[in-house]
């Protein structure tokens, strides 16, 4: 992450300069109408590991993906007809719809958590508009701030909190709403709010549900189905140690030892652990500094499931 983080007002160029960073693999802050987010490649794992590494999030929830019309987001999920209904209604707008994942998302699976849903988004405002248009690809952004402190509706907002954690916050003033944006499941059955938000959709039921699906939500997380141990420096004989580091196992989170590399990479190898011959898994020890207590978040809960 860098030493300074530059404040440019909306524009042209800064739009294109923002562009070029998330197309390196970096997360900029941009203006949406309801918050400031921290917008990074949704396709690439490591850009949005690096969303959680400048956040501070002490563990992996789903992020919200960013795309620029309903057309772009019927490519990433599965819109049943009350889902289509509820987006042309409300987008471009501050409307979150959870849908099913397509099986050919090319989203990376730290953004949903490993989870088979996405949480989607077409945003209003012209900035965000223009960043995603400029870029090409759906844009995972959650609040631009540190985990835990105010949601950020100014720069300055942005610059108190992440400053010296990302290289470049897009000014285009105070946002509109200064409210994350409502979320509503439409994964099959009556539509749930899971998050309420600048829109009522009055057909919508309070949602309950044993497993987050969306930011915001406090419920137990993706677990795979089998046993899982942790801080395992060897497997046993019918284990699939999933390794970090020097420790090599049967795949490895990072043999560099790189967190982010560990964040990109532990769902698709929890899934992999999960589908392999052996009847648990085990993970070797992961560092609880920085992203590792993320990492160990994820994988504490995962183990008490």
């Amino acid at each position: 992450m860098p030493d300074a983080t530059r404040i440019l007002p909306y524009s042209t160029d800064a739009i294109a300069e923002a562009a070029d960073l998330i197309r390196n693999g970096l997360p900029v802050a941009v203006a949406t109408e309801t918050v400031y987010g921290l917008a990074a490649d949704a396709t690439n794992a490591g850009a949005v590991a690096r969303i959680y590494e400048a956040k501070g999030r002490p563990g992996f929830n789903p992020l919200i993906v960013h795309v620029p019309d309903l057309a772009s987001a019927t490519e990433i999920g599965e819109f049943s007809t009350e889902a289509v209904d509820l987006a042309k209604q409300y987008w471009p707008g501050p409307l979150t719809l959870v849908v099913p994942l397509r099986l050919t998302s090319p989203i990376a699976s730290l953004v949903t958590a490993g989870l088979p849903t996405i949480a989607l988004r077409v945003p209003a405002h012209p900035a965000m508009q223009a960043l995603l248009q400029e870029v090409g690809r759906p844009l995972a952004a959650p609040s631009a701030n540190a985990s835990g402190s105010i949601s950020p509706t100014r720069a300055e907002h942005v610059l108190k909190s992440l400053g010296g954690r990302i290289p470049l916050i897009v000014d285009a003033g105070p946002t509109e709403r200064g409210l994350e944006s409502t979320i509503i499941a439409a994964t099959g059955g009556p539509l749930r709010l899971l998050r309420r938000g600048p829109i009522e959709v009055a057909q919508a039921v309070e949602g309950h549900s044993d497993k987050i699906e969306a930011p915001g939500q406090l419920a137990s997380h993706y677990a795979p189905s089998k046993p899982l141990r942790l801080n395992a420096s060897e497997p046993l004989s019918d284990e699939f140690l999933i390794g970090f580091g020097q420790v090599a196992g049967d795949a490895n989170l990072s043999e560099s030892g790189d967190l982010v590399e560990a964040a990109a990479r532990l769902f698709d190898l929890l899934h992999l652990a999960d589908d392999s011959e052996q009847a648990r898994i085990a993970v070797a020890p992961i560092p609880a500094d920085g992203l590792g207590a993320a990492i160990n978040d994820r994988l504490h809960r995962a183990a008490t499931a």
